[in-house]
């Protein structure tokens, strides 16, 4: 397995990309294209400007070393807690307070209306809190009994 490019940290910690004639690029940010539905394929590397300089098809097809670094960084970018669990919620008319558990830990979320829970591929679900971080629901049937009553009930 081989890449047209190479992927390293500098000194301050930024990534840098050497594209195949050499050129280093500084401060680049791999981005997935499909975050949840394929978050293994589409990858692309783009420039502190926003310009794309990398398209990487899947990360299995990327040598160990790369692999590893490109997946680190993602983590290290994307932040969406997957909810386990909901508590309680404070009501239900939105706006409303909701305590649940994620795979994170314990928090709480504003649910500011219910076109904030969104329908992703079946059977997912993505809820943007009031202060748009957003919490992943991968499988609401795998969710205990209590936690899909709540839910049902704002669906």
């Amino acid at each position: 397995m081989s890449e047209d490019f190479q992927l390293h940290h500098d000194l301050f910690g930024q990534l840098i990309l050497t594209d195949r004639v050499g050129c280093e690029h500084v401060a680049v940010e791999p981005m997935r294209a499909f975050p949840i539905s394929a978050p293994q394929e589409g990858i692309a590397v783009l420039s502190s400007e926003g310009h794309e300089l990398a398209w990487i098809t899947s990360i299995a097809n990327l040598t160990e070393q790369t692999r590893r670094l490109l997946v680190d960084e993602l983590a290290a970018r994307e932040f969406m807690p997957e909810i386990l669990r909901v508590r309680r919620v404070s009501g239900y008319a939105t706006p409303c307070t909701w305590q649940v558990e994620t795979d994170r830990g314990e928090t709480s979320l504003v649910l500011q209306a219910e076109e904030d829970i969104r329908r992703l591929a079946a059977p997912a679900l993505l809820i943007v809190d009031g202060r748009g971080i957003q919490f992943l629901i991968p499988d609401p049937h795998a969710l205990d009994a209590t936690s899909r009553k709540i839910l049902d009930r704002f669906l």
